[in-house]
């Protein structure tokens, strides 16, 4: 275990891209599987892989390359550049990725599901 935890910032360096949606996707699944957990109700591995599967194909992409290009557009850790950052992403990057989960969610559903 020690040596793939040392691995992992190598691998981040060296394929940034695949290392992040990997990553991504896997935390986005562990909250879905924990939140069922602390609802105290049996695991909805149907849910889980849904979530796994928006995350791998919209979220983690979506959230790599937003962020890089608002790195680009607005560069700097100052005060007023990360707000900026922040204004811009909750302004334009949230509605998109908020939209993409509920309708990622929904499709999952099947026919005639409901919550």
């Amino acid at each position: 275990m020690a040596g793939w935890w040392r691995a992992l910032p190598r691998a981040a360096r060296r394929y940034p891209w695949p290392t992040n949606v990997l990553l991504y996707t896997g935390l986005y699944s562990a909250g879905d599987a924990l939140q069922q957990r602390l609802r105290g109700g049996p695991a909805d591995w149907r849910q889980t892989r849904c979530v796994a599967t928006v995350a791998v194909t919209f979220h983690a992409n979506f959230n790599y390359v937003w962020l890089r290009l608002l790195e680009r557009a607005l560069p700097g850790r100052a005060p007023r550049a990360v707000l900026a950052k922040v204004l811009c992403d909750q302004a334009l990057g949230g509605p998109v990725a908020l939209s993409a989960f509920y309708v990622g969610e929904g499709s999952g559903r099947g026919r005639g599901a409901s919550r």
